[in-house]
């Protein structure tokens, strides 16, 4: 078995499968009564699980590891750091427009626009925000960035990450990919990067950039979180709710 995944859908689809040939049985159990118990089980096994395979299982896709020997990853690898090196000057500017934004989170897609710019400005390469299977542009989920090499077509997707000065070590999330086959964006096989940069606050409370690293994601290890989830209309049922407040 190449990907622990599989597991989980053979689970799900042989329980699926009995339960519709024999709807009648009592002693059947349905779906999520085999899944949950396996779930638990296997806890250490959905750990570690190589985001390579995550995306070819998910995608069709391969990850192509950068190769610094090559002449073409060489060059490239060299004018996105030269990019990186200008995103963390210009933003560090005292009247760069992100001085003014109160949370990091709200930063992010300040650097995807201006890396996008940066990258289209250098020789050779083309970058845009990639597109789903259908065409659409979308800008929410990985990757945020689509990098070609217009000599060799050789495809480098990008995702930049905005990490607080000292947390390098956390264990907290900060990396996820939602395989959905209406929202993909993984349509190449491509080289995976993640751009990482570091922040903190400058002594006038504006924020600083103190280094950058870019990451090559070809060896790069994951886990998978099982979460069941509903949103605000799923819980607040006319038909659910058993008590409310004096209007």
């Amino acid at each position: 078995m190449r990907f622990q995944l599989l597991v989980v859908a053979a689970a799900i689809f042989s329980a699926r499968l009995g339960f519709a040939q024999a709807p009648s049985a009592p002693s059947l159990r349905p779906p999520v009564d085999a899944l949950i118990p396996w779930l638990l089980q296997e806890d250490a096994h959905l750990r570690g699980l190589p985001f390579a395979e995550v995306i070819f299982d998910a995608t069709g896709k391969r990850v192509l590891a950068v190769d610094l020997k090559n002449e073409t990853d060489q060059r490239v690898v060299q004018q996105i750091s030269a990019v990186l090196e200008e995103v963390v000057r210009q933003l560090n500017q005292p009247e760069s427009a992100i001085q003014g934004i109160p949370r990091i989170n709200e930063v992010s897609s300040h650097f995807e626009d201006l890396m996008r710019k940066l990258l289209n400005d250098a020789p050779g390469l083309q970058c845009d925000f990639p597109h789903t299977a259908d065409g659409r542009v979308q800008r929410s989920g990985y990757p945020d960035l689509r990098v070609v090499d217009e000599e060799t077509k050789r495809v480098f997707y990008i995702d930049p990450k905005l990490y607080a000065a000292g947390s390098r070590e956390s264990s907290f999330r900060t990396f996820y990919f939602e395989p959905k086959k209406a929202t993909n964006k993984v349509l190449d096989d491509a080289v995976h990067l993640v751009a990482g940069f570091e922040h903190e606050a400058g002594k006038d409370g504006h924020w600083k950039f103190t280094r950058w690293d870019l990451v090559d994601l070809a060896h790069f290890q994951v886990k998978l979180k099982a979460e069941f989830q509903a949103s605000n209309r799923d819980m607040y049922r006319p038909d659910a709710i058993v008590a409310t407040s004096a209007r």
